[in-house]
């Protein structure tokens, strides 16, 4: 490959900013998209009582926390109704460099005030230390602003495996955020401490390409304490409704996507911590083409033993490495790689890469690109699977096909996505080593010089870089806490206690308004269906 040279750092003119086109909100699951269609004007004079009613959000102190708690708690048990909503389509914006291509057109809205919101103000069940004095200063909050503020309503957004995402408004601030509701959280040891561990990840994370909590409601009495809400940014669209949609996909989109995916790996990846479920849906988009890594429902620390097995029953199979396809008891941060490649196949194809019906197939598609792996490339493969592939006909790489994908599978495109799709995953490319690929040298050059928060541009019209463009974790994320909890009630009790320190901020605490309209449908919304989990391994005999 020819050498090229990277990136000028030097600002980008005005022309090169990416401008905000209308896309559907979403959050941190791999989602299905709703939105819902309401137009109500709210007279600047109403009570609080009927506005609380309309919405989720409201500053509204509990008389009695814990008899609210024991009520919500039931509202849920018996509450069967289920989110009616409607589909809205609108056309995709320009399809120049200078916007950022979407699928769906902004959500409507109305003219509603931020009181009437499915999450309120209060101190259900247990507040912080020195919740009362918090909540005295916030009084003003607690009726309907004088003016009725543009306010879209509280609305469905999508589900995942494990959580449930609504789209509301903070009634702190009037910010459009993503309320993210992880339900039966204590049925049993392991999905209690995997609930507890994405908690403890979502409040770790700190950079720009990975999504992080910013706030968690109030959970109720210890008594009462079932469900975890948790409030993230809200971003206008995923990857996978952009690639799905007509937009045109320029070779600079391309490139600016794969950098952040690739730099908000390398984070994840530098505090020890496997995705393990990389996919489009699981990458969020803003209007400004900004990137997120969401989704951590499966995500765990990287296990240095490798004596000690590892599910298989992790990511979405058209991403899914061929170490796990092909029974690895033991994997590494290598399969989030090869995720990534998939996807960068798909960005330039507009089609998902390795398409097929069930695991022992999607291995079959992979060896008609890659050619049939060498012993030594199946090491880490059970028995059953090595038998398997040795009485196959052999095959013969095929990469040039991959220069068929699109006009933008360029020589320097092909080149690291063929070092990212490497059966092997010892010999498979690191998130590191990719970064520093020349493809990616006009990727990083675009983001910092007009879409990132770590450079900024002087009064002088300067632009002043970082000096690290791709930083690490300070440090690995903890997981020892993991071993000490052996019951699901000590994982309840530690869970209770975690939220209630991360309450100390100074900030009003939130929690569920049980008056909300909304809340009916927010109490009986529920995760994904079991045919939309991740497939089970094959079963090699």
């Amino acid at each position: 490959m020819a050498a090229i040279s990277g990136p000028k750092r030097h600002p980008l003119s005005s022309q090169h900013h990416f401008s905000h086109p209308t896309t559907t909100a979403t959050a941190s699951s791999s989602t299905t998209t709703t939105t819902t269609t309401t137009s109500n004007n709210t007279n600047s004079n109403s009570n609080s009582t009927t506005n609380s009613k309309q919405r989720l959000y409201s500053y509204q102190t509990p008389a009695n926390p814990q008899h609210t708690a024991q009520s919500y708690s039931n509202a849920t048990t018996n509450n069967t109704a289920t989110a009616t909503t409607t589909t809205k389509k609108g056309n995709s914006s320009s399809s120049s460099i200078n916007s950022c291509p979407n699928s769906s057109a902004a959500a409507p809205r109305s003219s509603m005030s931020v009181s009437m919101s499915l999450v309120q103000g209060g101190a259900a069940g247990g507040a912080p230390q020195g919740a009362s004095a918090i909540l005295a200063a916030a009084a003003p909050y607690y009726q309907p602003p004088a003016v009725p503020q543009d306010v879209q309503p509280d609305r469905p957004i999508g589900y995942g495996a494990f959580g449930v995402v609504w789209a509301v408004t903070d009634p702190r601030d009037g910010r459009r955020v993503a309320l993210k509701k992880l339900p039966n959280v204590f049925q049993s040891l392991v999905s209690s401490k995997r609930v507890f561990r994405e908690l403890k990840m979502l409040c770790f994370f700190k950079h720009e390409n990975v999504l992080s909590a910013l706030d968690i409601l109030q959970p109720p009495h210890l008594d009462f304490f079932q469900e975890i809400y948790v409030i993230t940014e809200l971003l206008q669209s995923d990857l996978h409704k952009i690639i799905v949609s007509p937009q045109h996909l320029s070779a600079d989109h391309i490139k600016v996507f794969l950098y952040q995916i690739l730099r908000g790996l390398k984070y994840l990846h530098s505090a020890r911590i496997l995705h393990r479920d990389i996919k489009p849906g699981n990458l969020l988009v803003n209007s400004n083409c900004v990137l997120k890594i969401c989704d951590f429902g499966l995500a765990r620390v990287e296990e240095p033993d490798q004596a000690k097995h590892m599910t298989q029953e992790v990511v979405t199979q058209y991403y899914r490495a061929p170490e796990i396809l092909m029974g690895a008891r033991h994997y590494s941060s290598a399969v989030d790689v090869w995720s990534v490649g998939c996807i960068f196949g798909e960005l330039l194809g507009r089609r998902i890469l390795f398409q097929a019906q069930n695991p022992v197939q999607q291995l079959e598609l992979i060896t008609e690109l890659l050619g049939t792996p060498t012993m030594e490339d199946m090491r880490h493969a059970c028995e059953g699977a090595r038998t398997h592939m040795l009485r196959r006909a052999p095959k013969p790489p095929s990469f040039s096909v991959l220069y068929t994908l699109s006009s933008h599978a360029t020589h320097e495109a092909v080149h690291l996505l063929c070092q990212m799709l490497v059966f092997d995953p010892d010999k498979r490319i690191s998130v590191t080593d990719a970064l520093a690929h020349p493809y990616l040298d006009e990727g990083r050059l675009r983001y910092h010089s007009c879409m990132c928060k770590c450079c900024f541009t002087t009064s002088a019209g300067m632009r002043q870089y970082t000096a690290d463009f791709e930083p690490s974790a300070g440090q690995p994320f903890d997981d020892l806490w993991e071993r000490k909890l052996t019951s699901v009630q000590q994982v309840k009790e530690e869970m209770h206690k975690f939220i209630a320190e991360q309450l100390q901020t100074g900030r009003v605490p939130l929690c569920i308004n049980p008056q909300s309209a909304a809340f009916k449908s927010f109490a009986s919304s529920t995760v994904a269906h079991p045919s939309e989990l991740p497939p089970s391994p094959h079963q090699w005999e």
